[in-house]
């Protein structure tokens, strides 16, 4: 499924791939703020996708590498690296619960993790102990997400709570399309996600040895998970929020996890 999505999702307005390569940063003013200055510091991107974020780490300053599990992804993501003029860029094609070995035993300053990817995985202790074996000491997980509470509530106006937040059992979809291009026909479409609530995803990395520095929660999305959103522009990033006057949830959230020096 996801080898299919690289070449539609690079084509994509969604990603907008020309106004990357002319200097665009899809970053979010949040993340880098929160992240701090990356100068000099080898940072691992994890479930990187083609690369996009990866590269805007590195022109941020930091030494990349990004690693992903689709190999047409990874191809895709060192021809951008070529395109943008990253060339110390590194990308690996691997499963994330097998970056240790992928990567040698390699550790790193910063291992980073962005938006829609803790929903793939089936395992989240798994995940944090691998995120906490490839960090050098002093180094630091962060951790950008949408809010779990999200997905319990109804998707038209966001008041009503309609799914069970502490459900195991994945969610099967097989529907064609794309999120950055739902209208695009495809062939490979079955796909499975987990559901993961804070507490389990904090309390996964505190016990892979991980201590907490920051937990933060947002007011805010990326895109219009419920139909009463209203959207906006912050930089050059389009964010949507309740209406004035509606109770707000937390929509997304951000933390940041450091290993003992």
């Amino acid at each position: 499924m996801w080898d299919e999505r690289v070449p539609i999702h690079t084509a994509s307005s969604f990603y907008d791939i020309p106004g990357f390569v002319a200097g665009a940063d899809p970053l979010r003013s949040f993340e880098t703020a929160e992240v701090g200055d990356v100068t000099g510091k080898s940072l691992l991107h994890l479930q990187c996708h083609f690369g996009q974020d990866t590269l805007a780490w590195a022109r941020h300053g930091a030494t990349v590498t990004g690693l992903d599990f689709s190999v047409p992804a990874v191809q895709a993501a060192r021809e951008l690296a070529v395109a943008v003029g990253v060339v110390d860029a590194r990308f690996v094609d691997a499963d994330v619960y097998d970056a240790v070995k992928a990567l040698d035993g390699e550790t790193f300053d910063i291992v980073y993790t962005g938006l829609g990817a803790l929903n793939w995985l089936p395992d989240i202790t798994r995940w944090a102990e691998t995120v906490a074996a490839l960090l050098a000491p002093g180094g630091f997980l962060y951790l950008a997400e949408f809010h779990p509470i999200t997905d319990v509530l109804d998707e038209d106006d966001g008041r009503t709570v309609v799914s069970d937040y502490f459900r195991r059992e994945p969610m099967s979809w097989d529907e064609p399309g794309t999120y950055a291009d739902p209208t695009v026909e495809t062939e490979n479409n079955l796909s499975y996600e987990w559901w993961h609530g804070l507490g389990e995803i904090v309390s996964a990395l505190i016990g892979a040895g991980l201590r907490l520095e920051f937990l933060h929660e947002h007011d805010f999305s990326l895109f219009r998970r419920f139909q009463v959103f209203e959207q906006s522009t912050e930089g050059i990033t389009e964010v949507y929020r309740f209406p004035a006057g509606h109770p707000r949830v937390p929509l997304m959230y951000s933390l940041r996890a450091a290993k003992q020096a």
